[in-house]
């Protein structure tokens, strides 16, 4: 009986040295193999749709396209792939979102040599991985909210406007933002300025904190 082959695995990460450490623990798996690399979300998903995987591993916080706008186009392109979020947030906000744009795991980063591996044979057998030490925390958060009558948390703005978002707290132009996502300037200033009102800001710099903190850039 044949060894069956292993994993294929795509990891996206926009430090160099991250990769390379991650790498280093996939590869010295008999059964994990890193077969393509990106250093943004963008990459990824051309990545994945150019290469022959079975896995993606992606960051949240990557440029021109987080890890979470990555995996839901992955999810909607690729919908039998599998998907892993590794991250340095240990962050209720971030896990929900994963969930949703969906990953089955969701891995930090500081716990990567211990968990990454177990969380990439879970994901391939299809099953959920949750970081050890968070179902009880976020099991709790969620009952708390549930007696205050709340839910889930929300996102406050559409994909789209996330995505637009995301690019102008990087500081692309209408022009720019409109090539990279195949849309018109006007319809990327129109997006603009429903963000801006939105979320009660007044000009670009103010969309850049809200996108700091929302974690779809780095400080």
């Amino acid at each position: 009986m044949s060894a069956r082959p292993p994993i294929r695995v795509l990891l996206a990460d926009d430090h160099t040295l991250v990769r390379r450490g991650v790498r280093l623990i996939l590869d010295g798996e008999p059964d994990l193999t890193v077969v393509a690399e990106a250093g943004d979300g963008a990459e990824a998903v051309a990545a994945a749709r150019a290469t022959g995987i079975d896995l993606a591993v992606l960051d949240v916080a990557m440029p021109r396209m987080t890890g979470l706008q990555a995996a839901r186009e992955l999810s909607r392109r690729m919908p039998e792939l599998r998907i892993l979020i590794l991250t340095m947030y240990d962050n209720e906000q971030y896990f929900f979102e994963a969930l949703k744009a969906g990953a089955c795991g969701y891995v930090l980063k500081s716990v990567a040599d211990r968990d990454l591996v177990e969380a990439c044979r879970a994901a391939v057998r299809d099953e959920p991985f949750i970081y050890p030490g968070a179902e009880r925390a976020l099991v709790r958060s969620y009952l708390d909210r549930m007696q205050g009558g709340g839910g889930v948390p929300e996102r406050p703005i559409t994909e789209r406007e996330e995505e637009i978002l995301k690019l102008v707290a990087e500081g692309h132009t209408s022009k720019e933002i409109g090539e990279l996502l195949f849309i018109s300037a006007k319809t990327v200033e129109r997006h603009r300025a429903n963000l801006l009102q939105k979320l009660g800001v007044r000009d670009r710099l103010e969309l850049t904190r809200y996108a700091i903190r929302a974690g779809l850039i780095e400080p």
